[in-house]
Order: C-alpha cells, then sequence, then structure tokens
C-alpha cells in the first residue's frame, strides 16, 4: 500500500485520540488490509509523537490469550509502545477525560534492568535483564466506535493502548510461579474478573520473551529501565468516571486505582 494511504489513516486514529472522539473502523475507511500496514500506521503516529515531545517508556504486549487469537484469526500476539504520560502508581487517581471507551486488565509488568542486544536474543541473557517484577493495570482504550476492532484496527491504533498503572512494591522473578499465580480483579469492591499466569501465553514470561525478541529483530531492543506489559491474565472489564479499580495477583500484591 503506498504511503499516501497510510498518512491519512493515521493522521485520523490521532485526531480521534486527542478530540477523544471514536471513528469507524479504519480497516474499511482506508482500506488498511495488512498486519505490515496496520504497524506502519502506529509507527506513524509514535514517530508524531516523540516529536511532539513525548517520552516512550516500554512496550506493551496484545492478544496474549488463545481463545482471542482465534476470533481473530493470529497465531501471535501484538505489541504497542508506553510513553511516560501514561504512566501511573497505585493509588493515582486516573483522569477519566483522558479516555474514550476504556475498559481494564489486570497484568505481570516487568521492568528491565539491562539494554538487549539488536537482532537476537537469548532466553537466559534476556531472563538476567529483567530487574523486578510488577502487578499492573492495564486500562486499554479504542479509537475505533464501540470496539468493532479487526486485528488491523487494534494494531494500528497502538495496540489500543490507553493508560496503565503500577504496583508500588517491585518483586524479583523467584519470589512468585508467575505461570501459577491467580488474578482477581475487583470492581468497586466486587469481583468482576479472575485469571492466572497460564492465561497469557501459558507463562508471563514467555509472552515478555516473545516481546523481546520480536523488539530485537526489528532493531529496537528492549532497554534498561523500559516497563513491559505481558497481557491480560483475565477477562477485560468495562469502567467509567468514579469506578474504583483493584488488582491483586498472587505473590506479587495489589495495585489500586480510581477513575476520576
Amino acid at each position: 500500500m503506498p504511503s499516501s494511504s497510510l498518512k491519512p489513516a493515521a493522521d485520523a486514529l490521532h485526531a480521534a485520540r486527542t478530540k477523544r472522539q471514536p471513528i469507524p473502523r479504519i480497516s474499511e475507511t482506508y482500506g488498511i488490509r495488512t498486519i505490515e500496514d496496520a504497524y506502519a500506521v502506529a509507527e506513524a503516529n509514535t514517530r508524531r509523537a516523540v516529536e511532539e515531545g513525548r517520552r516512550l517508556s516500554g512496550r506493551k504486549i496484545g492478544l496474549t490469550s488463545h481463545a482471542v487469537q482465534q476470533q481473530l484469526g493470529v497465531e501471535q500476539p501484538d505489541y504497542g509502545v508506553l510513553f511516560v504520560d501514561m504512566e501511573f502508581v497505585s493509588g493515582d487517581l486516573i483522569p477519566a477525560d483522558r479516555l474514550i471507551q476504556p475498559k481494564a486488565e489486570g497484568e505481570v509488568a516487568f521492568v528491565m534492568g539491562r539494554d538487549l542486544e539488536r537482532d537476537s536474543v537469548g532466553w537466559g541473557r534476556f531472563l538476567s535483564a529483567i530487574d523486578h517484577v510488577l502487578p499492573a493495570i492495564e486500562i486499554v482504550d479504542s479509537a475505533i466506535e464501540d470496539w468493532r476492532i479487526t486485528l488491523v484496527d487494534t494494531v494500528a491504533d497502538n495496540a489500543s493502548s490507553g493508560l496503565y498503572v503500577l504496583g508500588a512494591q517491585p518483586r524479583s522473578l523467584n519470589e512468585s510461579d508467575l505461570a501459577e499465580c491467580g488474578m482477581d480483579f475487583q470492581l468497586n469492591g466486587r469481583t468482576v474478573s479472575v485469571g492466572s499466569g497460564a492465561a497469557c501465553l501459558r507463562h508471563p514470561l514467555r509472552a515478555a520473551y516473545w516481546l523481546a525478541q520480536t523488539m530485537s529483530r526489528l532493531g529496537q531492543p528492549l532497554r534498561a529501565g523500559d516497563v513491559v506489559l505481558s497481557g491480560a491474565l483475565g477477562p477485560m472489564v468495562g469502567i467509567g468516571r468514579g469506578d474504583a479499580l483493584s488488582v491483586c495477583i498472587g505473590g506479587l500484591g495489589r495495585v489500586d486505582c480510581r477513575i476520576d
């Protein structure tokens, strides 16, 4: 697809995010058909954001559920970028006016302690580069009307990224069995989503390793200090202004926030 066809799609998504007004599927409006073109649209908006002064803080992984992959007809996850201004810490108030049609997920977050190499990265080097682990809430948000997304729509829209909240107490990798850890998501004091580490590509570290390998092959390796949101441990939950969110992950602790 010529670049002249990608720019209008990127501009439309940028405007939708800026104005907080969802738009129809760009896959239909602008004829975005392939995953490669979708990532090109997302990259255009990433470059725009950096040029506007926003700073990258890491990456997020999406589509880590086998059931969701089957639904969208894919065999691997997708990824998006995180920015510093998207980050909050447990106990913070989350501004509702920064969101369009938010949902939330409980996740395991990794923070890198060392840079990884370009081209390739091995399992041992990857594990040794992780500094600590945190419970996290990812607030996903779509610029596509009514969340009627296809694979290319969510990829082009930065993997439906919104904001994210990190736990306050870091843990080391050996403090918890991340595949077996249970997740309990409470909304306004009531459990609305449960899951486990095994729901995320069978193990959150497997998801994070997929990302590390992918970014290294693309010449954009993970760097020290990068946050990696490894994917949902249970079903997404719709949220809105005034809601109190609390996620407890076994062995990692709790992360809380309120939508203000």
